[in-house]
């Protein structure tokens, strides 16, 4: 067991880029880091949950929108050092497409969901911006 400086704990998280008729949907941070931040509907991975589980409750939980796990693809994982201001952080990003846009809902620490234009999206927290241009060319 490594005890000396270099112990880090890495922490599990899952992202969800939601498209629908050329737009992304996001979420605006309530918490730091970068609260008051457009970011990409996600959070932690629970005790007992898959990141894809995650990914679907998150969605729901932060802008109100129900998808099914199975219409869920996997990105990819995002695990760059300093991609998060807390700490180590691995993200497993899902994307999947409804066919219209439908009204989000914020709600638990998002302050506000919207759509944005892929095309005009606005500085998005963390390492988001690369999330969705990976989730675009997929």
């Amino acid at each position: 067991m490594i005890t000396d400086a270099t112990d880090e704990t890495i922490r599990y998280t899952a992202d969800v880029v939601l498209f629908a008729a050329g737009h992304v949907l996001l979420i605006k941070r309530g918490w730091d880091p970068h609260a008051g931040c457009w970011a990409l509907p996600g959070g932690h991975v629970d005790k007992g949950e898959t990141s894809l589980d995650a990914s679907v409750r998150e969605l729901e939980e932060e802008a109100g929108i129900a998808i099914l796990a199975a219409d869920m693809r996997q990105v990819g994982a995002f695990d760059a050092v300093g991609r998060d201001a807390r700490g180590r952080y691995v993200s497993v990003a899902y994307t999947a497409t409804l066919p219209a846009l439908v009204e989000p809902t914020a709600g638990d620490d998002a302050t506000a969901a919207r759509w944005w234009p892929l095309d005009a999206l606005p500085d998005l927290a963390f390492d988001h911006a690369e999330i969705v241009t990976a989730a675009a060319n997929r």
